[in-house]
């Protein structure tokens, strides 16, 4: 599951004109990843975040709560 805009019932995604994340409500994103542009999204059994873009093509790609800590600190 990726970070995306919320549907249309036939399928497609409706733009948000403010660029806005409806998602950060989710206690599975991490707002502070969110707003560098990140998926952000956490696997919470382990605690791993993806840290690819937003929206990205193919599957998330977990990595250790360090690795995502250190993408925020270094900005």
């Amino acid at each position: 599951m990726k970070a995306e805009n919320p549907s249309t019932p036939a399928g497609g995604v409706l733009p948000q004109p403010d660029g806005a994340r409806p998602d950060l409500s989710n206690a599975t994103i991490r707002e502070d990843l969110a707003g560098r542009g990140r998926c952000a999204l956490v696997h919470l059994p382990n605690g791993r975040t993806c840290l690819l873009q937003l929206r990205h093509h193919g599957p998330c790609e977990f990595h250790r709560p360090q690795e995502a800590d250190d993408v925020v600190a270094v900005g």
